[in-house]
């Protein structure tokens, strides 16, 4: 974890360096940067992702719906621009149900959902994780706090240019009643990503 924490700080400090020397050069503006960074806080991230699986727990034509056709399902939802950009183009969801726990990964680079995803976590992207998610899918989630019976197959999908997967978590005990924006509150990127479960915050 150190590791990972440490790669990730030398990471940014690259990022950072790489953004004023084009800044300087005249390649790209400070505002660029404050655009594209506004882009994902208030148009492109995970609580569109949470608002679908909101939508999804308390609507079962809803969700029938986004799992066969995940696209035109999100379509109908009033969402910002550019939900089928910025590598929305073939989003693919998939359940998890007390029979199946799902797990996405990108074995080839770092494919994401972007537009219900946010960007994508450093360790989606770490070769180690990619590798090891196919490889011992099990492992890594216990590695993650998930402990997953063995009575419960663990699916593993490859994310890619052609099909971006995303999660739709299981909807935890004692949340009968609560409203889609209540519930979209308690739905992390994690989960719709395979590698946690929702909780009830205590």
């Amino acid at each position: 974890m150190t590791e990972n924490i440490d790669r990730e700080t030398h990471s940014a400090a690259r990022v950072r360096a790489l953004e004023s020397l084009l800044i300087e050069k005249g390649i790209i503006t400070g505002e660029t940067v404050d655009k594209v960074i506004e882009f994902f806080e208030k148009d492109m991230g995970p609580f569109n992702g949470a608002k679908i699986v909101a939508k999804a727990w308390v609507d079962p034509t809803f969700k029938q719906r986004l799992l066969e056709d995940t696209p035109a399902a999100i379509a109908e939802m009033n969402f910002p621009r550019g939900m089928t950009g910025a590598e929305g183009e073939h989003m693919k969801a998939v359940e998890n149900t007390q029979e199946v726990h799902n797990l996405i990964v990108c074995t080839m680079c770092s494919c994401y959902p972007w537009p219900v995803l946010g960007l994508p976590p450093y360790w989606f992207k770490d070769p180690t994780f990619r590798a090891r998610a196919i490889r011992e899918p099990r492992k890594v989630l216990q590695e993650f706090g998930l402990e997953i019976p063995e009575s419960i197959q663990v699916a593993v999908w490859d994310t890619s240019a052609q099909i971006r997967w995303f999660v739709i978590p299981e909807r935890p005990m004692g949340t009968e009643g609560w409203t889609e924006e209540q519930l979209a509150a308690i739905v992390t990127p994690e989960a719709m990503q395979g590698a946690a479960k929702v909780v009830v915050p205590t």
